[in-house]
């Protein structure tokens, strides 16, 4: 526990860290980048859409007003070819007028306002979901960086640690150099290697950076040098698959249903209530050649056999839709679960790293511990301790390094299954 402390202090040491650093934590990522994200807006508008579209269907039961108007001019017109004595029998003009007024109530329409309605409903519901499927894909996002920030920071306090080493060669070599004993590009060449791993450190610093600059996009809070990721703890993961993308094929072979539900619906009768009135010449007094008001009322009804021509067809239609669905599903699920076995055999292979990491680390401890006693007898000297008590920490950072690995891999797992 206590090496594990030194370790983080001084990976924040090395970051150039304060206390009162910004510290972002996972799955306050995953809820910040959802939250900031301009797609979840797309939420609202899909509601309104449905809100808009169910009103706009339900004014189907309110009386539909229509005005009609026509002017004709005719070859013949119906005359009465009898004359009777004292009575005038006026003949109707070949051009005639109507325009009227006709209130038109639904009393039965087999359903088919109430399925829209559902259809509209249906329809929000998979857009819903469609969103929530492209919005699931920021975890992964969010993974990528956040691990891949964590594992820089685990690669630069490694580059530290080999620049003391090569800092530790040089200082012996220069002291040796300075005693003739040794030649001067043999430090020339520790030099160009201390160099090298300079260039390293800015090299991961500008890359971290990077990351964080990105991180910070996503999660919309502003990131820097100071900026500490929590690392998580691990977590047990389930290999039931719970993605929303099941629930969007559920939602679209519902839809399907209601469809279906329309089909049957077209072939049904329809019965509505009627009244018209308005002015005409002629009237409804065909014998009377003047402009008349006049009003008709009752019932109608409306069969449309129309439907049974296409209705075993679009059955079929919406048949093939469904197995596409199906099909879309199962591919999903075959990918996922592809996806699993190889995540399973990463994990089981770090395990076993990590596991190794631990015999390494052991091994190094027994020898610095005898390398201490060493030194104290006068057997070896200070640089050839230290090379050791670096070798030790060397191991510990390999350790971590695996660790931060193993625990990308089990979030992406989790990503994957949905859990």
């Amino acid at each position: 526990m206590k090496k594990t402390l030194t370790l983080i202090g001084f990976i924040l040491l090395t970051l150039g860290i304060k206390a009162q650093s910004q510290v972002l934590k996972i799955e306050d990522c995953y809820q910040l980048a959802r939250k900031n994200y301009p797609l979840t807006k797309q939420h609202a508008l899909i509601e309104k859409t449905k809100e808009y579209s169910i009103q706009n269907a339900a004014k189907g039961y309110l009386p539909q007003i229509n005005i009609f108007g026509q002017a004709t001019y005719q070859s013949a017109v119906t005359s009465i070819p009898v004359k009777i004595q004292g009575l005038d029998i006026p003949t109707l003009t070949k051009d005639q007028y109507k325009a009227y007024v006709e209130l038109d109530q639904t009393i039965y329409d087999a359903g088919t306002i109430k399925n829209q309605q559902r259809t509209y409903e249906a329809n929000a519901i998979v857009d819903s979901q469609k969103l929530e499927v492209e919005l699931y894909k920021l975890k992964s996002r969010i993974n990528d960086l956040f691990f891949g920030t964590l594992l820089l920071d685990g690669q630069i306090l490694q580059n530290e640690l080999h620049k003391k080493d090569i800092e530790l060669g040089l200082k012996k070599t220069e002291a040796s150099v300075a005693n003739g004993v040794a030649l001067k590009s043999s430090a020339d060449l520790l030099k160009a290697e201390l160099l090298q791993a300079n260039q390293n450190t800015i090299a991961l610093k500008a890359s971290r950076k990077a990351y964080l600059d990105m991180l910070g996009l996503f999660i919309n809070q502003p990131t820097d040098e100071t900026t500490v990721l929590a690392k998580p703890g691990p977590i047990a993961i389930s290999q039931e698959i719970k993605r929303p993308e099941l629930l969007m094929y559920d939602y679209q072979n519902k839809s399907l249903d209601i469809q279906d539900k329309q089909i049957n619906a077209a072939i049904l009768p329809r019965l509505n209530l009627f009244l018209q009135g308005g002015a005409g010449r002629p009237g409804l007094d065909m014998l009377k050649n003047s402009f008349d008001p006049y009003y008709i009322g009752g019932i109608r009804l409306n069969w449309s056999l129309s439907g049974l021509y296409t209705q075993k067809k679009q059955k079929l239609l919406v048949d093939i839709n469904r197995r596409n669905i199906d099909l879309q599903k199962e591919t999903f699920l075959f990918n996922t679960n592809f996806d699993l076995r190889k995540q399973n055999a990463d994990i089981a292979k770090l395990q076993q790293l990590i596991a190794s990491d631990d015999e390494i680390i052991d091994l190094r401890t027994h020898v610095k511990n005898t390398s201490l006693a060493q030194l104290e007898n006068g057997v070896i000297n200070t640089n050839d301790y230290l090379t050791n008590v670096n070798a030790e920490d060397n191991a510990r950072q390999n350790k971590i390094l695996n660790e931060i690995q193993l625990l990308m891999t089990l979030y992406q797992q989790q990503t994957t299954t949905g859990n």
